[in-house]
């Protein structure tokens, strides 16, 4: 896999977003000064920590119902909002994105539970210090950061928990998906063996893997006339704990780092918040931002040919682990 460039290596990709970040902005956009969300239902993924959480805080505040879809810190992370917001109306579903099953899981209590949900956040995301392998012999980056979101957003426009009045899909994407100078089609799905060195090269090409799904999913709805916006967002270098698995000499730089130049979990959900509160008259089939800069996605993840070969092959793994 071919992957030099600005985000081959930790060290290239935190320099990247510490410029990126820092850099001159002519056509910033601007958040709604009072969002009111008090007619939606909002179902987030990856929300009891980091980004995922202030922006679920912040969408509670707004008013609306929230649906939080973690693998960890239930029930204490949705009081904790409750208490913040007083919103009520806070409610927490497990689920593993390492797991089809788990997956499987939350989809049919979706269900049993008759939500509809208004806007679906795919925002669930890991940096592994290495590779491992998931229940079903996947490797974990690439199931957590694409595939599992491939087969939950399919799971619910398919059971109609996702339904086209209305409704709005917001996938918390990263510019590294530019990264990557090609797809590499013959591993597809394949696990991989590899360390701390080759991490972040791989969570960028996770990532376009993302973004062109995204893209291939926008041109699907259309086709069958199901009106169902996606929206695509990198939200910038975040003071999180998403590099929490590197290695203990390095923890204390990177939180040096994280502290000093990233911006805090609260402002880099401004782009979700953006998209979550936009007019449901917006018409735009997809959109992208970068921070708060409405931007061109890479020419490989919205070419039609590489959507089309990406969701067939995806389809063909899933169904070959009898997930289907």
């Amino acid at each position: 896999m071919n992957t030099k460039g600005n985000y081959d290596s930790p060290l290239k990709a935190t320099l990247k977003g510490i410029t990126d970040l820092y850099r001159k902005k002519s056509n910033s956009l601007d958040l709604p000064k009072d969002i009111d969300l008090k007619a939606k239902t909002v179902l987030i993924t990856g929300s009891s920590a980091g980004l995922g959480f202030a922006a679920a805080l912040r969408i509670a505040k707004a008013g609306a119902k929230l649906i939080m879809a973690v693998r960890s810190g239930i029930p204490e992370k949705g009081e904790e909002i409750k208490k913040i917001t007083g919103n009520a109306n806070v409610s927490m579903y497990p689920v593993d994105l390492l797991d089809f099953e788990s997956i499987k899981g939350l989809v049919k209590k979706l269900k049993e539970d008759e939500i509809v949900v208004d806007i679906l956040i795919s925002n669930a995301a890991m940096v592994p210090l290495k590779s491992r392998k998931t229940p079903q012999g996947l490797e974990e980056m690439f199931m957590v950061n694409y595939l599992a979101p491939f087969y939950l957003i399919n799971q619910l426009i398919e059971h109609q928990i996702v339904k086209q009045e209305h409704s709005k899909i917001v996938i918390v994407s990263s510019e590294s998906h530019r990264n990557p100078k090609e797809f590499d089609w013959e591993n597809f799905g394949r696990y991989h063996d590899y360390g701390i060195g080759e991490t972040v090269a791989r969570y960028g090409y996770f990532k376009l893997l993302l973004t062109t799904f995204a893209n291939e999913l926008s041109r699907r709805l259309a086709s069958q006339k199901r009106q169902i916006p996606i929206r695509v967002l990198c939200p910038g270098p975040v003071n999180s704990n998403i590099a929490r698995e590197a290695p203990g000499w390095m923890q204390p730089l990177l939180k040096g780092v994280f502290s000093l130049f990233f911006r805090s979990p609260e402002k880099a959900s401004d782009p979700i918040l953006y998209f979550v509160s936009e007019s449901d008259h917006e018409n735009t089939p997809i959109d992208y931002l970068f921070l708060m800069q409405k931007k061109p996605m890479d020419d490989k993840a919205t070419d039609e040919t590489n959507g089309k070969k990406l969701w067939e092959f995806s389809e063909k793994l899933i169904q070959s682990l009898d997930y289907s």
